[in-house]
């Protein structure tokens, strides 16, 4: 990421006319970051080399094209459905020259999506993967996992229990992703 820009100041630049998706998206993105610099901390203690200070980066910026999706409910009143807001970051930060970042944004829904449960499910997405490989993808993806955008709900983590049980409504494969990143992110809190 430039030296003079910050995820701070490239939030402000597309939410500060909208307060109300500003404070939700700021609060969801701390969350999210906080978790995901813990596990990756605690990683890099059992000798791992995830990059924080692109997690960092990465884990505020994840949803930054939500401004532009259909979601009165979080203040975003833009035309796209909702599903796209991580395409629509991509292409975002793919024009600021952050590709790495954009990754985060287009690959963090869920555990991720593959090109065939986006045809079969006639989602409106680019028809390829979209699975997080690297380990800082990963890593962001499973913390967002746990933190909800909905202001009623925002304040508190979702237990284990609750995000398996919202994954499995799509599909068993995924839980078994989200219980193979459990073991290897929070093991002292898995099985």
């Amino acid at each position: 990421m430039p030296a003079r820009l910050k995820p701070a100041d490239l939030i402000d630049r597309y939410y500060l006319p909208h307060p109300q998706a500003r404070t939700i998206l700021l609060d969801h993105s701390r969350r999210v970051t906080r978790r995901a610099l813990t596990i990756a901390r605690a990683l890099r203690d059992r000798g791992r080399t995830p990059d924080l200070q692109f997690i960092a980066e990465a884990a505020m910026l994840h949803d930054i094209g939500m401004i532009f999706t259909n979601a009165p409910d979080i203040g975003c009143h833009g035309e796209a459905p909702y599903l796209q807001h991580g395409i629509i970051g991509a292409r975002l930060l793919k024009e600021l020259g952050l590709p790495d970042h954009a990754r985060v944004c287009e690959r963090h829904t869920g555990v991720g999506l593959t090109a065939v449960e986006i045809e079969q499910d006639n989602l409106p997405l680019p028809r390829r993967n979209m699975l997080p490989e690297t380990l800082e993808e990963r890593i962001i993806c499973y913390a967002d996992l746990f933190y909800s955008k909905d202001p009623g709900k925002s304040h508190q983590a979702k237990n284990t229990q609750t995000v398996r049980q919202q994954l499995e409504h799509f599909d068993r494969g995924k839980v078994l992703i989200f219980d193979r990143w459990r073991a290897e992110f929070e093991p002292d809190h898995c099985c």
